[in-house]
């Protein structure tokens, strides 16, 4: 989408500095103008709604970009109707036929169509990574209170993070902390808690949300029984990156977790539901209420560790 918004609005630049330049005195370019400007306020709306009703959280840059394209609707609308312009499709007919007639704007068009095309196709997704997450070069091990935790033996800064493994921000800032103890392995330790935004598991959910990543946390806390937190954690991230049907034979098969204490787990095993609810209930007094977040010296910190805290830390 940044890619398709930095296009879009080079096109619109380029076709509003031709409109009230060389084409002003045959008052070309308007009407192709307000199409896309039909276009641009059109997709604000769609995700407008999609933030709304499934994403339940708002972008200030995105709101700030929905009100841009609404302006330039309006601004072309004023435009349109001041100078008693050709009617609409008239006036897109003569627009289009004339960039076509004009072999520098056909060929800038193809080469602009082109690139979106390619974008499609070829631009990398950031938020996946090939690279393995490093276990066996770290010390791990498990809180007074029963909570793993990977990293130093005695830390000068411990991160306590609360995450859900459905969650694309506990993904990103999981691997970056990983990284993070891997680099500084004898001043960071990262301990995990889990609170898992599942409607089925949490009390501050009300609708149906990342269904399934309280079953997700149940069997991690049944892999640290035997060990194998770590390897259980960054498979179960990986899964939830791709969104796909846990498959716990393949769970059992990659992390060496015992194949009927995972089935005995998501079905019988109480013990593991109140720790979970346990997990949940210190992040809701916390005032806790959506993922990823750090507890650092006592203090909580939301989606992201502010660099400051880091700087302090480290060298």
């Amino acid at each position: 989408m940044p890619v398709w918004g930095v296009l879009g609005y080079l096109v619109f630049s380029l076709l509003l500095v031709k409109a009230k330049g060389d084409w002003h005195r045959e008052k070309n370019g308007w009407a192709l103008l307000q199409l896309i400007a039909v276009l641009f306020s059109l997709y604000s709306v769609l995700l407008a709604f999609i933030s709304t009703y499934y994403v339940h959280s708002y972008c200030i840059m995105c709101i700030l970009s929905y009100g841009i394209n609404l302006l330039l609707l309006f601004y072309i609308w004023i435009i349109r109707k001041r100078f008693y312009l050709p009617s609409f499709f008239n006036g897109l007919k003569q627009d289009l036929l004339m960039l076509w007639c004009n072999s520098i704007t056909r060929w800038s068009g193809v080469f602009i169509i082109s690139v979106s095309l390619l974008a499609i196709v070829a631009f990398p997704s950031y938020w996946q990574y090939s690279d393995e997450m490093p276990i066996g070069t770290l010390t791990t091990g498990i809180t007074d209170d029963g909570h793993p935790w990977i990293g130093a033996s005695s830390p000068e800064l411990e991160i306590t993070e609360y995450t859900d493994y459905l969650c694309f921000q506990c993904r990103k800032m999981h691997r970056y902390l990983r990284k993070l103890v891997a680099r500084y392995p004898e001043r960071i330790r990262i301990v995990h808690r889990h609170f898992p935004m599942d409607h089925a598991i949490n009390p501050l959910v009300k609708e149906p949300f990342h269904t399934g990543s309280g079953q997700m946390a149940i069997l991690a806390l049944y892999a640290n029984e035997q060990g194998k937190f770590w390897q259980m954690n960054d498979l179960l991230f990986e899964k939830g990156s791709k969104r796909e049907e846990l498959n716990l034979r393949d769970l059992a098969a990659q992390t060496g977790v015992d194949l009927s204490g995972m089935r005995k787990a998501l079905r019988e095993r109480t013990d593991l539901q109140m720790l979970l609810a346990k997990d949940i209930w210190a992040g809701m007094k916390l005032d806790i209420s959506g993922t990823p977040a750090y507890v650092i010296n006592g203090k909580v910190y939301l989606a992201q560790i502010p660099p400051e805290i880091l700087r302090k830390a480290l060298p």
